[in-house]
């Protein structure tokens, strides 16, 4: 994945068009205060520069098979407002996904990327159609259940995911600041426990799956600072119907960004927001990738002292590294966590190559 500074998670294969993401007028900014109207927010912002829509999860089937799931959205803006150019194959939106489905019993990880204009309705989000999509994959919605679609050479899957707690609004004053800045901020909301069902194909084999996932969607125009190198994001889904988010961001003297902060979400569902100096995350075990030669933390300790929660991170495989265009390089997979609290969820991490530019 990828970062811009206003928001945490974006993959990092946007890299690889940003020399395209020239405006021919000024986005909006996310800035305090923003008037949420559901479900209106859960489709596209075209008047910010990007946003996406991200889903992680982890199933079992009926015989204990457990995998790991992600299928990511992009929406990067290229030119704001209309322009004289008639032709359907003009560009004001970029459109990029990535599916990923980790084998954990085969110990295999997958993933594949797209790169699309959205053409005569080749990619797009739309609140009048209630989908966002990219090619045969795609996110549509029915109320707030959504499903999830995503065919590949190496695995298929196709997932109904139902909220069983409310939607959550991150950060304070409607926006999730990563600087000092006015606008330096996301709009980022996130269904934090989704039940899903559905099918995964893997392997040549066809498998009825059950678990959860949890779904993020963020809008935003400014991009990553020079200071800051890279981030580590955790998402937890305790065994006790709570969840958490953190994320960390890393600069490049080797601290940690002021900006870094989170969320802990209790079984009814109400949301406490973290400030950076409420957590601290410890990196235990590193995995080199000899596929990239980037050295990951694979196993963390994660301290909340005002929630009495000390947990440990796990990788379920050490190796969910994706090699995205370009060169660009981040981990993103499932992982178990242990402690003062069980529970699944999903980690990433980028900038550990130092891949991250600009540029």
């Amino acid at each position: 994945m990828w970062r811009f500074f206003g928001a945490i998670r974006i993959p990092i294969v946007f890299y690889a068009v940003s020399a395209l993401a020239f405006s021919s007028g000024p986005y909006r900014e996310a800035l305090p205060g923003y008037a949420f109207a559901f479900p209106r927010d859960h489709f596209e912002h075209q008047d910010f520069k990007t946003e996406w829509w991200y889903y992680t999860g982890n199933v079992w089937s009926r015989d204990g098979r457990r995998f790991g799931f992600e299928l990511v959205f992009f929406r990067v803006g290229e030119r704001l407002g209309s322009d004289l150019n008639p032709s359907t194959w003009r560009v004001h939106d970029v459109y990029l996904a990535n599916a990923a489905l980790t084998d954990l019993d085969a110990r295999h990880f997958f993933y594949q990327e797209r790169f699309n204009r959205a053409g005569p309705g080749i990619a797009g989000a739309s609140f009048a159609e209630r989908r966002v999509w990219n090619g045969n994959w795609s996110a549509v919605w029915n109320g707030e259940r959504q499903t999830l679609s995503a065919l590949t050479s190496d695995f298929a899957f196709h997932l109904e995911c139902s909220p069983t707690k409310p939607l959550v609004i991150h950060g304070e004053n409607g926006v999730s600041q990563k600087g000092a800045g006015a606008g330096e901020a996301s709009h980022y909301i996130s269904f934090p426990r989704l039940a899903v069902n559905g099918s995964i194909r893997s392997s040549g084999r066809n498998f009825e799956v059950s678990g959860q996932a949890w779904m993020d969607h963020e809008w935003f125009t400014h991009q990553l600072e020079p200071a800051q190198t890279g981030w580590d994001w955790f998402s937890v889904q305790v065994d006790n119907k709570t969840e958490l988010m953190l994320y960390e961001l890393r600069r490049r003297d080797g601290g940690r960004d002021p900006n870094s902060s989170g969320t802990f979400i209790d079984a009814s569902g109400r949301a406490q927001h973290l400030t950076s100096g409420d957590f601290t995350l410890k990196p235990l075990d590193w995995w080199r990738s000899r596929r990239t030669g980037a050295r990951y933390p694979v196993r963390w300790s994660l301290s909340i002292p005002k929630l009495h929660l000390q947990l440990e991170c796990r990788a379920k495989l050490a190796d969910q590294e994706l090699d995205a265009m370009r060169g660009a390089k981040y981990w993103e997979g499932a992982v178990d966590y242990s402690g003062s609290a069980r529970g699944v969820g999903y980690l990433e991490m980028t900038g550990y190559d130092g891949a991250l530019k600009m540029d």
